[in-house]
C-alpha cells in the first residue's frame, strides 16, 4: 500500500483491492506477487546462511511519502480521493504500519515528511487531517515512529456526513442528562440541569422522565473538533460548521413508553444505538429489553456507564463486570471492550465497525466531565456503515419516504416528517401518499424540504427530513402513510403470514389472541385467525397499511404477560435471545383479494 505510504498504511479491505489495481497500473506488484517473492526471498535466505534474526526490510525509496515524484504524488491523492469516496467522505491512514500488521515504525525525519506529503495531498483534494495517536516503536535498537491520521472531506453532493444514534436504558439512567452535556457544552449540576433543554412536554420537566422521542445533534468539524450549541446558537450554525453530523435519538426508558421505544427503533433505522446503565443501579428495569431490542434489530450497540460520580470504584467495577457476564451469555456472544484511554477510545471505534460483537463499554459522569473525551473521540472517528456502494445501490430504488410525524405551520401548510427508505426526493417531485381510509392514494407535490433544521434540494436514501407539501388536507394523512413514486404501483394488505416460536406465555395463543405488529413506523393492533402447519395467519382492522415483504415486525402482546424475545437466524428460523415482552420475526404478506 502507500504510506511510507505504500507498504506502511493499513486500510480497509476495499480500499486495498482498489491500490492493487492501481499500483499494478503503474508496475508495482500486487499482494500475492509480493508474498511468493517474500517466501523464495526466504528460502534464498537460508540456502545462504544468513542469520534470523536480521531486521525487517524496508521498502525501496521510491515507495515512500519522502519526497515523492510529481507522478508519484498525483498517483496517491487520486488513491486518496477514491478511498475518500468509498468511505463516505473519511479514510484512516496507519503510518509506519505494513500490510501484516507488523510495526515497522519510521524515523522522525521520515515521519513528518510523510505527514507533510499526506497533508499536501489532502490539500488537493480538499481534505482535511487530525493526528488521532501517535506511539513509538522500538525496531533494531532505533527509535522510530508510527501515527494514525483521520482525513475527512464532506463529499460534493452532502451537506455533511451523518450518522443516526438511537439512546436506549432504564429510566433514571441519565439519558438525557448525557445528551444535554455533549450537545449543550455545558456539564450538568447533579440535579438535571442539562436535560431540560431535551423535554418536549411539561409533564417530562415535572417529573423529569422521557415519554416522546426528541433529537439532537453533535458536530465534528474537518478538524475533529466538537461543534454544539456552547460554539452556535442555532441548528443551522452547527450544520454550517461541521463535517459530520451525530443525530440522537433520545428514546423513553419507562417500562410504559416501550411502544414508543420500539417505534423510535424500528422507524428511524439508527445507525448505532447507545445503551445507559447507571453505575449505581446496574442492570435494572428494561436495561435487558432495550438490549434485547437493538440485538434483534441487528443494530450495533456500545455501552455508557454513568453517574461513575456517586459511586466508589468498586460499585463500578461491579457494575462492568455484570455487564461483560451478559454480554458474554450464549444469547449476545459479544465482545466486551472497556475504554479507558484515548487510545482505546480510538481502538474500540475502529473494531466497532468492522465486527458487530465488539461491544465498547465506557465509564464517565455527566457531572465531573470524567472520561466525557473519550466518548466525544470515538463519536469522531466513528465510520458510517454503509459504503457508496450500498448507498448508490439505494438511491437506484424509487422513492419511499415513510411519514411519522404530521405538522401544520403557519404560512407553509402541511409539513410530514420521517425517513426515506429509498431513492431520491426533490422539490417539486410529485408522489402520491397513502393508504387512506379506503385504501387510496392520493397526488401530492413536495414544496421544500428541510433536514436538521436547514433547507436542502435534495434527499437522498437513509436520510430523515420534513418535507413541506403545501395546501395539502392534513386530515387525508395520519402516521403510518407511506409516500412512494406513482411508478412504484403499492398495493395494501389486510393478513399477513408470520413464522413464530412461542417459548414462554402463561396462557395458550391461540385464534382469536390480539398483538400489537410493528412493522416498521406502523403499529397496528392484529388478531391471531388460524395456523396452518407452523405458519400463523395474522388479520389488521380496517385501516389498511402497506408493510415491505421480508421486512424485519415486532409482535407486541396487548396484555402484560411475558414473551420471549427472537431474533431471526434465517429468513423464517427463530432463535431465543433475551426475556421480553416483545416477539420478532419476519412477516410474509399477501395482497388483498
Amino acid at each position: 500500500m502507500d504510506v511510507q505510504v505504500a507498504n506502511h498504511c493499513s486500510i480497509t479491505s476495499a480500499a486495498k483491492a482498489s491500490i492493487a489495481q492501481n499500483a499494478a497500473e503503474c508496475g508495482i506488484a500486487n499482494t500475492a506477487k509480493k508474498k511468493s517473492r517474500s517466501r523464495r526471498g526466504r528460502r534464498g535466505k537460508r540456502r545462504r546462511g544468513k542469520k534470523a534474526n536480521e531486521p525487517p526490510p524496508f521498502l525501496p525509496p521510491e515507495l515512500k511519502l519522502v519526497n515523492p515524484t510529481q507522478y508519484r504524488f498525483e498517483h496517491l491523492a487520486t488513491q486518496l480521493k477514491w478511498r475518500l469516496q468509498e468511505g463516505r467522505g473519511e479514510a484512516v491512514y496507519q503510518i509506519g504500519v505494513e500490510d501484516n500488521g507488523l510495526l515497522v515504525g519510521l524515523t522522525e525525519e521520515d515521519m513528518k515528511a510523510s505527514l507533510k506529503t499526506l497533508r499536501r495531498m489532502a490539500e488537493k483534494v480538499g481534505a482535511d487531517i487530525t493526528l488521532l495517536r501517535e506511539r513509538e516503536v522500538d525496531c533494531d535498537r532505533a527509535r522510530r515512529k508510527i501515527a494514525e491520521v483521520l482525513v475527512r472531506k464532506v463529499p460534493d453532493d452532502q451537506q455533511f456526513l451523518d450518522l443516526r444514534v438511537a439512546v436506549l436504558g432504564n429510566v433514571d439512567s441519565g439519558k438525557s442528562t448525557l445528551l444535554g452535556v455533549l450537545t449543550q457544552g455545558e456539564l450538568d449540576n447533579g440535579r438535571g440541569r442539562a436535560r431540560l433543554n431535551l423535554f418536549r412536554h411539561l409533564h417530562e420537566i415535572q417529573t423529569g422522565r422521557t415519554s416522546s422521542i426528541s433529537f439532537e445533534i453533535l458536530g465534528f468539524n474537518s478538524k475533529g473538533e466538537v461543534v454544539n450549541y456552547s460554539d452556535s446558537r442555532t441548528a443551522e450554525e452547527i450544520c454550517e460548521s461541521s463535517s459530520k453530523m451525530i443525530t440522537f435519538i433520545d428514546l423513553a426508558g419507562h417500562y410504559k413508553y416501550l411502544k414508543t421505544t420500539i417505534f423510535g427503533l424500528t422507524s428511524y433505522c439508527p445507525d448505532f444505538a447507545m445503551l445507559v446503565v447507571g453505575a449505581n443501579t446496574g442492570i435494572a428495569g428494561t436495561t435487558r429489553e432495550h438490549l434485547g431490542l437493538a440485538m434483534a434489530l441487528k443494530v450495533p450497540i456500545f455501552i455508557v456507564v454513568s453517574k461513575v460520580d456517586l459511586c466508589g470504584k468498586s460499585t463500578v467495577e461491579k457494575t462492568v463486570r455484570q455487564l461483560e457476564r451478559v454480554l458474554k451469555q450464549p444469547g449476545c456472544n459479544k465482545v466486551p471492550m472497556v475504554v479507558s484511554n484515548p487510545d482505546d477510545a480510538v481502538t474500540a471505534a475502529q473494531q466497532f465497525a468492522q465486527s458487530s460483537s465488539v461491544t465498547p463499554i465506557f465509564t464517565l459522569s455527566s457531572v465531573s466531565g470524567e472520561n466525557l473525551d473519550l466518548l466525544k473521540v470515538f463519536f469522531n472517528i466513528l465510520p458510517p456503515l454503509s459504503n457508496s456502494k450500498e448507498q448508490e445501490e439505494l438511491m437506484q430504488q424509487l422513492t419511499e419516504f415513510q411519514v411519522d410525524e404530521i405538522y401544520s405551520v403557519p404560512d407553509v401548510g402541511t409539513v410530514v416528517g420521517g425517513t426515506l427508505y429509498s431513492g431520491v426526493c426533490r422539490e417539486g417531485d410529485r408522489l402520491v401518499v397513502g393508504p387512506t381510509d379506503d385504501g387510496r392514494f392520493l397526488r401530492l407535490k413536495v414544496c421544500s424540504i428541510h433536514r436538521n433544521r436547514s433547507g436542502c434540494r435534495v434527499l437522498r436514501a437513509g436520510q430523515a427530513a420534513t418535507l413541506a407539501l403545501g395546501n395539502f388536507d392534513r386530515s387525508l394523512l395520519r402516521k403510518g402513510m407511506v409516500m412512494v413514486s406513482p411508478k412504484m404501483n403499492p398495493t395494501i394488505c389486510w393478513q399477513f403470514e408470520a413464522a413464530i416460536v412461542l417459548l414462554f406465555h402463561a396462557k395458550t395463543f391461540r385464534r382469536g389472541f390480539q398483538v400489537t405488529v410493528h412493522v416498521g413506523n406502523v403499529r397496528q393492533t392484529a388478531t391471531v385467525e388460524c395456523l396452518l402447519g407452523k405458519v400463523w395467519i395474522f388479520k389488521l382492522p380496517d385501516i389498511n397499511q402497506v408493510p415491505s415483504p421480508g421486512s424485519s415486525q415486532f409482535l407486541n402482546q396487548v396484555f402484560t404477560k411475558e414473551l420471549d424475545l427472537l431474533s431471526s437466524v434465517e429468513h423464517n428460523v427463530l432463535r431465543s435471545v433475551t426475556k421480553n415482552k416483545v416477539l420478532y420475526c419476519h412477516l410474509w404478506f399477501h395482497e388483498e383479494p
